[in-house]
């Protein structure tokens, strides 16, 4: 918690209320920023009960699970945003959350999940006068602008995987198919719609504030524009990645309906040479009276020869044919 002055931070003691009363007292290019992380309902009472937010928000704020959205209560903002965080060991995205309360003279963001760490952001904020100078919608800017550059390496993480599986999938030309990249394809697609998800929500908010919309935010239209390119870019990169998902898995799939096809060729090949002898050894194992080789000791050697001869024939035809 700190009190934001002309530009400046300063720190205070005392709780919350005096922190306000400090404020209020130094006027309207004064503004307090409270950050918490995972806060339970007794420990939001008291800023509830200071800024007099509206209940829906406040429980909006505490449960999570919310969309990408703009809302106005009364004189108060509220803001959600969806963080991702890309897991190098699983290659998972664990999709957290950014709340913001935005007031006259406030901010109050509240986050859950481990994406996007808010101290980075104070840091970067404070280390800029000017904007500092805009008021709360600074902090706004700040912070939709950190999680969108996120954004971008997250997308970057899940090109490479993708890039990677379909390596995998074309690997499998020169070998048996991996049944297992089916469900590598699967688990990524899923953790880019969870993607799409996160990002694609926040582009008409992105929009309503650029277009001048949002009367708070006034002022500030050049800032988020920025925002919102990088946004549309990677929403973009976003659909890119599910439709070439979408034609890895396609390609994945035709490769094993090859191999399965290639496989029974073989079998049906196999079939079709051992058919020959046997069908051969099936007539002279009739037992009939008068069979040639029973007067001829050439018999049996001469019927060998033929199984051996037509054996040869149908395996030649096959092998030129491609099926073995």
């Amino acid at each position: 918690m700190a009190i934001y002055h002309d530009g400046k931070r300063r720190d205070i003691e005392g709780d919350i209320s005096d922190a306000f009363d400090h404020a209020r007292k130094d006027g309207a290019d004064c503004f307090v920023w409270i950050g918490l992380h995972e806060p339970t309902e007794e420990e939001f009472d008291l800023i509830e009960d200071e800024l007099r937010l509206h209940p829906l928000a406040v429980e909006d704020a505490i449960t999570a699970h919310q969309r990408p959205k703009i809302e106005r209560y009364d004189d108060t903002l509220f803001v959600v945003l969806k963080t991702l965080r890309y897991v190098d060991e699983t290659s998972d995205i664990e999709v957290g959350e950014i709340m913001l309360f935005l007031g006259p003279d406030f901010v109050v963001t509240v986050r859950h999940g481990e994406g996007n760490p808010l101290r980075p952001i104070r840091k970067r904020v404070e280390a800029d006068t000017a904007m500092l100078k805009v008021g709360p919608a600074a902090v706004l800017y700040a912070v939709c602008d950190e999680v969108v550059d996120h954004y971008g390496v997250v997308a970057h993480e899940v090109e490479v995987d993708i890039i990677e599986l379909e390596r995998a999938v074309f690997r499998s030309m020169s070998k048996p198919a991996d049944t297992d990249v089916t469900e590598s394809i699967y688990r990524l697609k899923r953790e880019v719609l969870e993607f799409r998800a996160a990002e694609d929500p926040l582009v008409p908010v992105m929009q309503e504030i650029v277009k001048g919309r949002v009367a708070e935010l006034d002022g500030t239209q050049n800032y988020f524009r920025d925002v919102l390119d990088h946004l549309l870019r990677i929403d973009g990169q976003v659909d890119a990645h599910n439709e070439l998902l979408n034609s890895v898995l396609t390609a994945h799939l035709a490769l094993l309906g090859k191999q399965q096809n290639d496989d029974m060729r073989k079998i049906s090949s196999w079939a079709a040479i051992i058919a020959v002898p046997t069908a051969i050894a099936g007539i002279y194992g009739m037992n009939f009276v008068h069979m040639p080789e029973l007067k001829w000791h050439l018999g049996y050697p001469l019927a060998l020869s033929a199984m051996v001869v037509a054996i040869l024939a149908v395996y030649y035809k096959l092998r030129k044919s491609g099926w073995l």
